[in-house]
C-alpha cells in the first residue's frame, strides 16, 4: 500500500464509524467563516429537491428549486460544492426554476470511469436538462462552472439561453501550471474536507478526482476559436483582484464573444460571490431581464 493509499484509508476511517457514514453536520462551503445559519436548506443534499439523471458512465445528482424558466447552476471544481452557491439560489428560486447541478465527482455525484474532460461536463449537463425541460435555460457557472458553461453554449447553442461565467476567462493549455492536492485541502479546511466524503458515492476516490481535475485545467483550452462559436448573450464577471483571471484577460475573453457584457467586482478575489454577493447580484439582475 503506497503512502497516498494509506493516507485516504486512514482519512475514510476518521470519517466513518464501523463502516458507516458519521451523521452529517449542517452543511457549509470550503473555508466558510461562520456555522451555516440554523435551519439553513441543505443544498447538496437535500432529499426533497434530489435527483438524478445518467450521465454516460456516472449519475449525477441534481436539486431544483422554485418556478419558472430554467436556469442551471454550477459550481466550481475541486473544493466547490452546491451549498457555496446558496445565495444565488435562494435568490433566483423567487422567479426561476433553478437546476443546481453537483458536478461529476463532487458531492453525490459519480465519478464515473472515462477521464475528465469539458466535452463531457458539458454532456453532463445536458443529461440533467433533458431530465428537467425541453426549454433552453440560463446558465451560470464559477470558476470550473463557467468553463462548462462556455463549453455547453458551444456545443449545445439550443440549450443555453443565457451564459453567465464567474472567474472564468480565456486560457491555453501551459499557460498556467495548476497543482493542488487533497492532502492540502484537508491542512486548509478538514471540516469541509470530511463533509464532502460524507457525500460522495465512493469516497475513496477523493484523490483520484483531484488529480483528475487538476489534469484538465493544466490541459484546458478556452480561446477565440471557441468562444467565437457562441452566439447567446454572456456576461463575464469576475473579481479585480482574481489572480487566475486578471483584468486584462476578461477584458480580451468579452471582445471575442459575439454577445458580451464585463462585470469587474472591485476589490474581491477569485469567489467574488462569497465575498461581495450583493455587488455581483446587482451585475446579474440587469443581464437576466428578458
Amino acid at each position: 500500500m503506497t503512502r497516498y493509499s494509506l493516507f485516504f484509508l486512514l482519512l475514510l476511517l476518521a470519517t466513518t464509524t464501523f463502516g458507516q457514514p458519521r451523521p452529517a453536520k449542517p452543511l457549509r462551503a470550503f473555508l466558510q467563516a461562520a456555522p451555516s445559519p440554523k435551519g439553513a436548506v441543505q443544498y447538496g443534499n437535500n432529499p426533497r429537491a434530489g435527483h438524478y439523471a445518467q450521465a454516460g458512465d456516472a449519475r449525477i445528482y441534481y436539486e431544483v428549486y422554485g418556478r419558472g424558466r430554467p436556469l442551471v447552476l454550477l459550481h466550481g471544481g475541486l473544493l466547490g460544492s452546491t451549498y457555496e452557491m446558496r445565495q444565488f439560489i435562494d435568490s433566483l428560486s423567487r422567479t426561476y426554476q433553478v437546476i443546481a447541478v453537483s458536478t461529476r465527482g463532487h458531492g453525490k455525484s459519480e465519478l464515473g470511469t472515462a477521464p475528465l474532460t469539458y466535452e463531457q461536463r458539458a454532456n453532463d449537463v445536458l443529461a440533467v436538462l433533458r431530465a428537467v425541460t425541453p426549454d433552453s435555460a440560463i446558465v451560470l457557472g464559477f470558476s470550473d462552472g463557467g468553463f462548462t458553461g462556455y463549453k455547453l453554449a458551444s456545443l449545445y447553442p439550443a440549450r443555453v439561453r443565457k451564459l453567465i461565467t464567474i472567474g472564468a476567462s480565456e486560457v491555453t493549455a501551459g499557460q498556467r501550471q495548476f497543482d493542488f492536492s487533497p492532502r492540502q485541502a484537508l491542512a486548509l479546511d478538514s471540516a469541509y474536507v470530511r463533509q464532502q466524503l460524507t457525500l460522495m458515492p465512493q469516497p475513496q476516490r477523493l484523490g483520484e478526482m483531484f488529480a483528475q481535475v487538476v489534469s484538465m485545467y493544466n490541459h484546458l483550452t478556452v480561446d477565440r476559436a471557441l468562444l467565437q462559436t457562441i452566439r447567446c448573450p454572456v456576461l463575464v464577471m469576475a473579481g479585480d483582484r482574481d489572480e487566475g483571471n486578471p483584468v486584462e484577460r476578461l477584458l480580451r475573453t468579452t471582445q471575442d464573444l459575439h454577445r458580451s457584457q464585463l462585470a469587474i467586482i472591485p476589490n474581491a478575489s477569485h469567489g467574488a460571490f462569497l465575498s461581495n454577493f450583493p455587488a455581483v447580484w446587482a451585475g446579474i439582475q440587469p443581464f437576466l431581464k428578458p
